[in-house]
């Protein structure tokens, strides 16, 4: 049977409408008649939604074989992401995660990807928003829910309007901001507290480091302290409501030379005892799910 793409299946049903309806059930109509007729699909040949996802055309070979460190599909359940949600991705980088989510979300869904500032003075964000930019541009039928927002700690947090996000999503990012100290930190938590609906999930994924390892209040080397990342989150707000072990790796000590970009992908040491850590694979990482509590 001829291979079937998540952009090929869109661009099949592209046509599908209610003539004589409003146009916002026009636009209805045809969200409902697209999911309805890639079930069917799906279903002809034997594959469910998320090896439908996790298997198309439009991620890279090296994007895929990244899935047995990141754990999409446990990951984003244990979130509670579903079709239909309007979701807030923070710093979304090359959008690995962007590439399943957008699809995930479906054509009644939302996806804010909340990217570098575009006019950055450093080179680095500029080249980073512009070609996450040109991603999405490349392949609007992958990326018809996605628009691209601001954010750039400490001073940009402008990610989704208000109270309009079911839930807000971050992979690997919390290291990042602590470079501009703690109150910047949880100065980034407040902006995803501040998008969500009541009730709204924050999901954060994060390089671990060991209780028995001091904490750098740079986090130079990429590792945290889980309870240190969660008390940055409870200061914003959040009420922590599950952990999980999803994305776990016992067999990383947290004390390379490089930091965590020493493991893979990075690989910083070059072949440089390459073979023990490709052996070892991506970092220990903590995978926590907060609620912004509801009104009363």
């Amino acid at each position: 049977m001829r291979a079937f793409t998540i952009s090929a299946l869109v661009l099949a049903m592209s046509a599908i409408g209610c003539a004589d309806a409003t146009e916002d059930k026009k636009l209805d109509a045809k969200a409902k008649a697209k999911m309805s007729v890639k079930n069917e699909v799906m279903a002809e040949k034997g594959v469910g939604l998320w090896e439908e996802l996790l298997i198309s055309g439009h991620r890279s070979d090296k994007n895929k074989q990244r899935d047995q460190f990141r754990h999409p599909k446990e990951t984003l359940e244990f979130f509670g992401i579903k079709s239909g949600m309007t979701v807030v991705e923070i710093a979304p980088g090359g959008g690995w995660y962007t590439e399943i989510l957008a699809p995930l979300l479906g054509p009644n869904g939302k996806l804010y990807a909340a990217h570098f500032d575009p006019e950055s003075e450093v080179e680095y964000f500029r080249k980073s928003r512009k070609g996450f930019g040109e991603k999405v541009k490349a392949n609007a039928e992958v990326y018809e829910n996605v628009e691209i927002t601001t954010f750039q700690p400490p001073e940009m947090f402008d990610i989704a309007p208000e109270g309009s996000a079911d839930a807000v999503v971050t992979f690997r990012n919390v290291h990042n901001w602590l470079r501009n100290g703690r109150g910047a930190t949880v100065d980034s938590f407040k902006a995803m507290y501040k998008a969500l609906k009541p009730g709204g999930v924050l999901g954060v994924v994060e390089h671990r480091l060991p209780k028995s390892m001091k904490q750098d209040e740079k986090a130079s080397s990429g590792y945290m302290h889980q309870d240190f990342v969660i008390s940055m989150a409870q200061e914003a707000g959040f009420k922590l409501v599950a952990t999980s072990e999803i994305n776990a790796n016992p067999k990383d000590t947290a004390d390379h030379s490089k930091g965590v970009w020493t493991l893979p992908p990075s690989l910083r040491l070059g072949d440089k005892d390459k073979e023990k850590y490709m052996s070892i694979g991506e970092s220990d990482r903590m995978t926590l799910k907060f609620v912004k509590p509801a009104t009363k």
